[in-house]
């Protein structure tokens, strides 16, 4: 006669059910049954008082196990970022002050079927876009604008927000390639007047901190800067070599060719936008959160991009032993809309600051954001 554990690779369910039809026929017996079919007899007893299925293997006590509010909040947060567990672990400790390992939150994840969220990338091959490894601190720029409004980088609620709250709507992002530092203002609208505003406030602010060689900046082709006009693009770059800067548009549909600043954008999103944001209740709150986050960017936090090692934008410009203060680094954080209030026509600040003596003053000390 065939096994008992024969009979459980095929069905248990149906094993147990042949054990009671075999101690029926023996009126009972569990010794005589277990002889027949081979099992146990605390096997046979237990087909016999039991359930046909088999129970569950989970342990009745788990004292470290992650508690039940905590995997609600980690399978929340997941579903509502669209993180995988290790850029979801760093979001988590950071807004929360919630301390868990990756192989924890992996599991979590894992065990509730949370999806990651995909993204479209522009190229699909990697290249390198310098040789980051003979540029000097400076240089090479590039530039770009980032709606901050965005349904689908942002949380629900932060967007709703943001949209309320009055929060400025538009990034501008000047972004060194050897060092990776940042120069960011922010605008309630967009339009070339604040482009070029900003582009010309950025360069004032490098060559009064002792930048002299010359400046190529690599911009997007957006209507804000130069797109499709190259008699605009003459006339920016005529002015902008005043101050030994030249302007270089992507061809349209070239993102890739922006992929530093493009990083950086996505990086606001995780690391500011969805954890700051809603902590804002106007443009002033938001500006000094966005200044902190700058010189958090510039002095503490380190990157990992090609070239840079490990290495924070200020420790970067040391490693280079230029004539280069870190003080380069303290770039106010400006509302563009403020800048024409308290300045002016675009003619007048051209003509007060490249005309003008730039007077030294103390500089603060970087603030780190949270």
């Amino acid at each position: 006669m065939i096994s008992y554990h024969d009979l459980r690779t095929i069905s248990p369910e149906k094993a147990r059910q042949i054990i009671r039809k075999v101690l029926d026929h023996n009126q009972g017996n569990v010794s005589k049954t277990a002889k027949i079919l081979k099992p146990s007899r605390h096997t046979v007893r237990r087909a016999r008082d039991g359930s046909l299925e088999d129970l569950s293997r989970k342990p009745h006590h788990c004292p470290r196990k992650t508690p039940a509010d905590f995997e609600r909040l980690i399978t929340s947060e997941g579903k509502r970022t669209g993180f995988r567990y290790r850029r979801l672990t760093a979001y988590l400790r950071r807004k929360f002050g919630l301390v868990l390992s990756e192989n924890t939150v992996k599991a979590i994840l894992r065990r509730n079927q949370v999806k990651k969220r995909t993204r479209r990338t522009t190229n699909g091959q990697r290249r390198h876009l310098y040789d980051y490894e003979a540029l000097h601190p400076f240089g090479e720029f590039q530039l770009d604008t980032k709606h901050l409004l965005d349904q689908q980088a942002l949380p629900r609620e932060v967007y709703h927000h943001m949209k309320s709250s009055g929060i400025p709507r538009y990034e501008w992002h000047l972004m060194d390639v050897a060092t990776r530092a940042r120069f960011t203002g922010y605008s309630h609208e967009l339009s070339a007047t604040f482009g070029f505003a900003f582009v010309v406030l950025a360069l004032l602010w490098l060559r009064a901190h002792n930048i002299r060689g010359p400046i190529s900046i690599r911009a997007d082709n957006g209507s804000e800067f130069c797109r499709g006009s190259q008699s605009k693009l003459q006339s920016w770059n005529h002015r902008l070599g005043l101050l030994g800067a030249t302007l270089k548009p992507i061809p349209p549909g070239a993102k890739h060719l922006l992929a530093l600043v493009e990083n950086a954008h996505r990086a606001d999103d995780e690391y500011f936008l969805m954890i700051h944001a809603e902590r804002c209740p106007h443009t002033l709150s938001f500006l000094q959160k966005a200044q902190r986050w700058q010189d958090t960017w510039n002095f503490y936090r380190p990157h990992l991009g090609l070239g840079m090692n490990g290495l924070t934008p200020k420790e970067k410009l040391l490693a280079s032993k230029s004539m280069i203060h870190w003080h380069v680094l303290l770039f106010p954080t400006l509302l563009l809309e403020s800048l024409f209030k308290s300045i002016g026509p675009i003619n007048q600040f051209l003509h007060q600051f490249i005309g003008g003596k730039y007077v030294y003053t103390k500089c603060r000390p970087p603030m780190r954001l949270g």
